[in-house]
């Protein structure tokens, strides 16, 4: 499973890559329930048995598409919202440091 998911949220997925994604799922299954091709087994049946077994689960191609969203939801916040919040605050920092300056240099100068 890890070996299958590594670096899936980067992955393009289109129409065949999610056929084969369940394909490769199902060859799994079929070789964990020792079901040969040749049984004529259809893959509902396959989805059955497994959840018998394996009780519910969340098939592969959910799973992936999880983790792009996931991966998607930590990119776009840490890309670039974080690095002008904070550069936000240093110069609003710097401005009132520059702002206190300014005062002092005022009073300064009346005396």
């Amino acid at each position: 499973m890890s070996i299958f998911l590594y670096a899936c949220e980067s992955w393009t997925l289109n129409a065949d890559i999610e056929r084969r994604i369940r394909a490769m799922e199902m060859r799994c299954y079929r070789r964990l329930l020792g079901i040969s091709y040749k049984d004529h087994i259809t893959n509902e049946e396959v989805s059955r048995r497994i959840e018998n077994v394996k009780g519910p689960h969340v098939d592969l191609l959910t799973i992936v598409r999880q983790r792009k969203l996931k991966w998607y939801g930590d990119t776009t916040r840490s890309s670039g919202q974080d690095h002008h919040a904070g550069y936000r605050k240093w110069r609003q920092k710097e401005s009132e440091a520059e702002e206190t300056l300014r005062r002092q240099h005022q009073r300064m100068d009346r005396t």
